[in-house]
């Protein structure tokens, strides 16, 4: 039993960082506009999909993942 506890103790660890960076996200200026964010306007109609920002998050929440591995 104590692997389960210790399994639901980091699930909890994790959902709060990531309400706490959810929270903050919008304070963070760069994020959501490096190059390499593809951005499409016609008309009507808007695209937008943060690639670099995409990779730039996974390559942390990677190292910060094989950082507790350790």
């Amino acid at each position: 039993m104590s692997g389960l506890g210790r399994s639901l103790i980091i699930m909890g660890v994790v959902l709060v960082v990531a309400g706490v960076i959810i929270s903050f996200a919008p304070r963070i200026p760069w994020l959501g506009k490096l190059p390499g964010d593809i951005f499409i306007k016609r008309d009507t109609v808007s695209f937008y999909f943060p690639l670099a920002s995409c990779i730039l998050i996974s390559a942390i929440l990677s190292f910060i993942m094989w950082l507790f591995r350790r």
